[in-house]
Parts: C-alpha cells; structure tokens; sequence
C-alpha cells in the first residue's frame, strides 16, 4: 500500500464519522454511487466500515462501456455491487420519438430533458423511503458546486444529502484510490476526470477545468444533469 499525504488520515476519519453519524441520526441512508473516482473512494469506505449503507447506480442506457466494465470489476472485489435503477422505457420512446436520439445538443431544456428522464425520476425512485442520500461532491469540481456543504437539506427530494468528500482535493482522491488499490474507470487515464453518459462527455486538454468535458458545448454555468437542484433552482 503506497503512503498517504500527511492530510488524508484525518480527512478519512472524517468521512468514515461524518456517514456513522447520518446512519445514527437519519437512517435509513442510500448512497448514490456514479462510479466515478470519488464514489469508488465512498465506496471503498462504505462497504468496509459502514456497510449498512445502501446503494445504488444510475444506468442510463447510455453509459460507456468502461463504466459497466467497473460495475462488474466492483462486484467481484467486494462481493457487493450498487443496486441498478432505469429510466422509464416509455419516457426514452417518447422523447427519442418525439427530438432524436441525440437531441440533447439541440438546446439546454433539450438537454435537460433527457437528464430529466434519464437521471432524475430514476433518482426520485431510488431515494424514496430514505433520510438521507450520500454523493461524492467536491467544491474543486466546478463553479456550482464551490459553496457545496457537507451536510445539506435536499427540499427537492425532501431528505438529507451527505457530501462528506466536500473538502476533498482531486489529488487527495487519487492519493487515497493508488494507497488501497481501490477500482476505477479506465476512462480516467484517458483524461476523462469526470464521467457521464457516452455522448455526453469527453476528454479534457491539459489546463481544462475538471468538468470541461461534460456537455462541453454548453456553458459552464449550466453543467448540470439536475440530479442536484435546489428548492431555489441553484444547481450544487
């Protein structure tokens, strides 16, 4: 196991109490695993420390191949893989119907749309009957997210939403994933740091933000899939 930075021992403890005391204080709580390098650190965690937490995964119908290489690599490390949620199939006939499979380059509401259909009623679903939903987000990842807090009250889904990586630096992921061998998308070492729906991401040039390769032909303010809106419309 390769050494950690001086600052992650503390910061791994921090996680580890910040999740041991959501499932204390608002059980039940789900963890919704993207299967990006930060939620396989949580995960990695989770189903060593605190395993009592659920999860599950998003499968949009249009996810790399890499990405459902890693979810069968998760299983067969940890005997323990995320649950699956789908979008509704008579949702995707209708808009690809009604715009064209790609008709999320057409426009942002286009875009939103599909997000809509093909990530966020799914995750409607996923999270009902739980207090509290843990995510992977960091502040260092985009402008919407640089005000993001470690615990915060999702009004939209009406529960709590744990961010314990909050603080996290994108080299303290890494440091932590090399140290315990932890699985990750091969996409990554194809200058992929953020990964989402094939069509919807690319890799980055040197110097890019860590998110310029999601829906890069929008502007960066509006780069989110919606899976994390605020009562006010404020994207995190």
């Amino acid at each position: 196991m390769s050494p950690l930075p001086n600052t992650l021992p503390r910061k791994i403890d921090g996680v580890v109490e910040t999740l041991r005391a959501a499932v204390r204080e608002i059980a039940p709580v789900a963890f919704a695993n993207s299967l990006g390098a930060e939620d396989m650190v949580l995960a990695d965690l989770i189903y060593r420390y605190i395993p009592e937490i659920n999860d599950f995964t998003l499968d949009t119908g249009r996810l790399p191949a890499e990405t459902y290489e890693l979810l069968e690599v998760v299983r067969q490390r940890y005997g323990r893989a995320p649950r699956v949620y789908f979008p509704r199939t008579e949702a995707v006939e209708r808009y690809v119907s009604e715009s064209g499979p790609n008709a999320f380059r057409g426009s942002v509401e286009l875009r939103v749309r599909c997000c809509e259909i093909r990530k966020v009623e799914p995750l409607r679903r996923a999270l009902q009957g739980y207090g509290a939903w843990v995510t992977g987000l960091r502040r260092g990842q985009a402008l919407t997210r640089q005000t993001l807090d470690d615990r915060v009250w999702d009004g939209v889904n009406g529960l709590y939403k744990i961010n314990p990586l909050a603080d996290w630096q994108e080299a303290e992921v890494w440091a932590y994933i090399r140290a315990h061998r932890v699985p990750y998308n091969a996409l990554h070492d194809k200058h992929y740091p953020s990964i989402g729906c094939a069509p919807c991401t690319r890799a980055i040039a040197q110097g890019e933000d860590v998110r310029a390769g999601r829906w890069w032909w929008e502007q960066p303010e509006s780069r989110e899939c919606g899976l994390h809106r605020s009562q006010t419309g404020r994207q995190a």
